[in-house]
């Protein structure tokens, strides 16, 4: 929780400094969190979908509060903590070492590829095309060599998975992959909604704002409007947070979290 807290800190003093006068509607502000809290629980069922894909039947619960502690890797230096985290935390709660580990890379590569595709259908102009080429690239890739059994058995062997690595159903990958198209939007709406919270006169399409937010995604920033981009990185960090304290009791019993 202390990098949680310097991130809210550093973020909050940023917010400070744009020096722009802002008209706060609390009614905005609660709906854009209450958006980003709903987009957290189709996030979560899409990793399930993942998991389920490989036979691993994780309860909501569990996969809820294994979600997001591992999110809050992210604040952790270094880009690696939250994939790290999400794969133990993952085995603890009972799934399978082999799915466990791949499922976060499929998770990642579903995101990246489902973003390309938002963006390009928002805002098809607005978005660098080399890059957006190279992450649907790594997302097809990945989720390819994971769904063909060649590559999914030679993968398996290489991380020891037991019992061996299933390829991985391409119709979870299919639901996975709809529900993150629909929480990119949402993600986007809440965006849309804490402008107009702060800046009700903020001449912001939601489309714009859709595409603004996952493109910022995409390429690792979250500051691409003021004030609404860095008041954003605020409310997601705080909302995180507080996804990570309501799910921590939630405890489960290993042993029937996966089959």
């Amino acid at each position: 929780m202390i990098f949680v807290t310097r991130s809210i800190a550093h973020n909050w003093s940023e917010f400070r400094s744009l020096h722009v006068a802002l008209t706060v509607t609390p009614a905005w502000i609660a709906a854009a969190a209450l958006t980003v809290l709903a987009t957290y629980v189709m996030q979560i069922e899409s990793w399930r979908r993942i998991l389920a894909g490989w036979h691993q039947r994780l309860p909501f619960a569990a996969a809820a509060r294994t979600w997001s502690l591992a999110n809050l890797g992210r604040y952790v230096p270094g880009k690696v903590w939250s994939v790290a985290g999400l794969v133990v935390l993952a085995q603890r709660a009972g799934v399978a070492p082999g799915p466990a580990a791949a499922s976060a890379f499929v998770i990642q590569a579903v995101t990246l590829g489902s973003g390309v595709a938002v963006v390009a259908a928002a805002a098809p102009h607005s978005a660098p095309p080399l890059r957006l080429a190279a992450a649907a690239l790594v997302a097809v890739v990945t989720i390819g060599a994971l769904a063909w059994r060649p590559t999914a058995a030679w993968l398996g062997r290489l991380v020891n998975a037991t019992p061996p690595l299933a390829p991985l159903a391409l119709g979870a990958v299919f639901t996975s992959t709809l529900l993150t198209v629909v929480s990119w939007w949402t993600y986007g709406a809440a965006f849309w909604m804490l402008a107009r919270g702060l800046v009700p006169g903020a001449p912001l399409p939601l489309t714009s704002a859709v595409a603004a937010f996952t493109l910022g995604y995409i390429l690792g920033l979250l500051a691409l409007f003021a004030p609404g981009g860095v008041a954003s990185r605020v409310l997601l960090t705080v909302l995180e947070a507080a996804a990570a304290l309501l799910t921590f009791p939630l405890r489960h019993r290993p042993q029937e979290s996966a089959s």
